[in-house]
Order: C-alpha cells, then sequence, then structure tokens
C-alpha cells in the first residue's frame, strides 16, 4: 500500500510538472504572438500616417506644378491602391504581406517621382508648407523603416521560439503558426531612377 501511494504521488508530480510546462510554454507563445500582433499595428500605423500626409503634399504641389497631372494623378493612384489593401495580423500569411509589401512601395516610388520634380520648382522648394510636409514624410519614412525592423525582430522571436525542439510541439498542438517578415522589394538592391 505504501508502495502504490508512492508511484500515485510521482506520477501526480510528474503530472503537475508536465503540465507547468505546457501552460508556461503556450503562454509566453502567446506573449510573443501578441508582441507580433502589436508590432504589425505600428506598421500600418506609420504607413497610415504617410497616407495622410499624401493628399496635403499633392495638393501643395498642384499649385506649382499644374502640368505635372500625370505624376500627381500616379502619386493618387498609388495611396489609393496602398490604402485598399489590408492585412490582418491574425493572418500573416507571405503572399498577402507580399501584396501589400508591393503596394506600399509602388506607393514610394510616386512619392519619389513626386520629390523629383519638385527640383524644377525653386518657389515650391521654399514654400514652408511643403518643406513642412517633406519634412514629415521624411520622418515617416524613417519610422516605417524602424517600425518594420521591429516586426521582423518579434517574428524572428516568435518563428525562434515555436520551432525549437521540445517548444515545437505545444506549438503544433495548439496551432502557432510562423509569421512571415518584411523583405527588402524585388529589385531594392539598385538606385532608382528618375527621368522626365
Amino acid at each position: 500500500m505504501k508502495k502504490g501511494l508512492v508511484v500515485l504521488l510521482v506520477v501526480a508530480a510528474v503530472a503537475i510538472g508536465l503540465f507547468g510546462w505546457f501552460k508556461s510554454n503556450y503562454n509566453n507563445m502567446v506573449k510573443m504572438d501578441e508582441g507580433v500582433q502589436a508590432a504589425w499595428s505600428q506598421v500600418e500605423n506609420v504607413y497610415q500616417r504617410r497616407a495622410d500626409l499624401i493628399p496635403n503634399l499633392v495638393a501643395t504641389v498642384k499649385g506649382y506644378a499644374a502640368h505635372e497631372q500625370q505624376t500627381l494623378e500616379g502619386v493618387v493612384s498609388a495611396r489609393s491602391k496602398a490604402t485598399q489593401i489590408t492585412l490582418d495580423a491574425e493572418n500573416l500569411i507571405p503572399e498577402k504581406l507580399a501584396e501589400y509589401q508591393k503596394a506600399q512601395g509602388e506607393l514610394g516610388a510616386a512619392l519619389g517621382k513626386l520629390l523629383a520634380i519638385t527640383e524644377n520648382y525653386p518657389e515650391l522648394k521654399a514654400n514652408e508648407n511643403f518643406l513642412s510636409l517633406q519634412s514629415q514624410l521624411e520622418g515617416t519614412e524613417n519610422r516605417i523603416a524602424v517600425e518594420r525592423k521591429k516586426f521582423n525582430e518579434a517574428a524572428r522571436s516568435y518563428n525562434t521560439e515555436i520551432r525549437q525542439f521540445p517548444k515545437n510541439i505545444v506549438a503544433n498542438l495548439f496551432g502557432f503558426e510562423k509569421k512571415p517578415y518584411f523583405e527588402a522589394a524585388e529589385g531594392a538592391e539598385q538606385a532608382p531612377v528618375v527621368a522626365f
């Protein structure tokens, strides 16, 4: 009888320890998943800030460069396309992230062309409103880079956590899936060419 009680206590202790290990790992994965989602929200936040600045920038440039209508329409069109693509932080899949990133890249290229045409308009370059908007846009582009980096770091930590043995057992049991990364846009290794 004493031996049976000892065996029962040992089995109970192992079960409690195993439960604690699963609970701890599960809760850590949930915390890291939430971190990835929070990082993604910040990425969306800074992209939205950029989208919000664009109409003011276009309106300011339009007053000075009315004959640059094609460039202005390109920026407006790229902004529209970029703001129509939304991603749910719960459902970040590589294909959707690539589509989102492509639309944002097209918007960045259109903005680059818009800022390049301002070189032809000295009075526009001296306009305080334009200078303020340009400065805000440059700051936003830096914020985008920082938040994308933070997102990639959060995704890397999370992906590492769910793929390490034996934690991958918990991840597979509870459906934790690998998160995609932001990657450099195709052709990003080459400097953009702006020609008019």
